[in-house]
């Protein structure tokens, strides 16, 4: 009778054990994982959605500031009759690479800077996230705040006056042709309504010495002046807006002759001081504005509107002000009002953290504040006059819109009018 004798490779039997484990326990490693991010992804949209009342774009900004030439042609590959065969197709090689590189890296090919901003602190210092585009602007035209030469103030500064604002005699007299622009619409409040000599708007400036080339003596490479510059701007809004039937008072102060030890990069606590004075001496203030000049070049920085040159405005938020989704609506208020009666005029929306500027702005003081930059440095004063008188129309509407719904029993929240 035979025997059948079975032998066991234990050590083998071992080995493939472990390797089973093994297996088993990367396996259930790798399941832990995709869990735990399916997890954190749903918490970050969750938490997005929460936080992000404005439209700030994914994709690092870029999806809502594309051209529309990108999303006809998404449509075209699908619609061939919205094909456009003359126009150069944003899905060419050499732009999906751009895109790609872009979205990848943050790094643009179109701006080399980009490339030393990323390993260079402070390089990339001018950088603003667009909330809402307007039809004068697009994502790669942010707007640029260049501070004045490291060697000092310009030279062309006037004496301090006695009260220390060094700006009231020196408003320069523009030309017939700056003055007698005419108001686009009509300049007078509805049904004769005014604010009865109360001022309910409030204009200053951070950076008062923002000038313009075209304004200075020619070869002139610094653009800011302790003359002429965009405190001019201010005072015609505001003449503007008191033709209008809004008071509005206006601040020119020139804080490089009227601070001690005067240092720009605190020019926004400077003109935080300067609104807490205003508030404290009038308690009917309602809006505030911080109007600028922007660096860019005339190209970026100018519209044409029926064969009439503007300054082109940003509007900027600081999103470092907790309650900033409040200002940058009553910011969005005005954008639309010019995206509708003037499109090419708003170059846009957009937002600004400490990494990338002051952060606040001196925002937080009020719901209804906002920093506009109007113009460049290549325009011309009748410019950004003309874009003053178009926007004190725009805030005059806002503000008559609001009182009449106050007045029917409602009340208008920040930055909501009634149409």
């Amino acid at each position: 009778m035979k025997r059948i004798v079975v032998s066991m490779d234990w050590p083998r039997i071992r080995l493939r054990s472990r390797r089973f484990l093994a297996t088993g326990r990367a396996y259930l490693t790798l399941s832990l994982c995709s869990m735990v991010l399916f997890v954190l992804l749903g918490l970050g949209g969750m938490l997005q959605n929460k936080l992000a009342a404005s439209p700030m774009q994914s994709m690092k900004g870029f999806a809502a500031s594309v051209s529309g030439s990108f999303f006809s042609s998404l449509l075209g590959m699908e619609l061939p009759h919205m094909d456009k065969p003359e126009e150069k197709s944003p899905f060419a090689t050499e732009r999906m690479a751009s895109f790609l590189l872009r979205f990848l890296t943050d790094v643009n090919p179109d701006d080399p800077k980009s490339l030393l901003a990323m390993e260079m602190p402070g390089a990339n210092g001018n950088e603003a996230v667009l909330f809402r585009p307007g039809s004068g602007g697009d994502a790669n035209a942010a707007p640029e705040d260049h501070g004045p030469p490291a060697s000092g103030d310009p030279g062309e500064d006037p004496a301090p006056s006695p009260d220390g604002g060094g700006g009231e005699t020196a408003d320069p007299s523009p030309p017939a042709s700056q003055t007698q622009e005419p108001d686009p619409g009509d300049a007078a409040p509805p049904a004769g309504k005014t604010t009865e000599g109360r001022k309910v708007v409030f204009i200053y400036h951070s950076h008062n010495r923002e000038s313009w080339f075209p304004e200075l003596k020619p070869g002139t490479k610094d653009p800011n002046s302790g003359k002429i510059n965009v405190t001019l701007v201010g005072k015609r809004l505001a003449d503007q807006l008191e033709k209008r039937g809004v008071g509005a008072a206006h601040s020119n102060q020139d804080y490089a002759t009227s601070i001690k030890d005067y240092d720009w990069n605190k020019s926004y606590k400077y003109s935080k001081e300067t609104v807490a004075q205003a508030m404290a001496s009038n308690g009917d203030l309602q809006f505030f504005f911080d109007i600028h000049r922007d660096s860019k070049r005339r190209k970026d920085s100018t519209a044409t509107i029926g064969g009439t040159d503007y300054a082109k405005v940003f509007f900027i938020i600081g999103e470092r002000n907790p309650r900033w989704k409040e200002n940058e609506a009553f910011a969005n208020s005005i954008h639309e009002k010019l995206e509708a009666a003037y499109p090419g005029l708003s170059s846009g929306i957009w937002g600004k953290t400490a990494a990338n500027g002051n952060g606040e702005y001196n925002q937080s003081v009020s719901p209804d504040s906002v920093l506009i930059e109007i113009g460049g440095v290549d325009n011309t004063l009748a410019e950004c006059y003309r874009t003053a008188d178009v926007l004190a129309k725009t805030i005059s509407e806002i503000y008559w819109a609001q009182q009449q719904a106050v007045e029917a029993g409602g009340s208008a929240p920040a930055g909501k009018t009634a149409s």
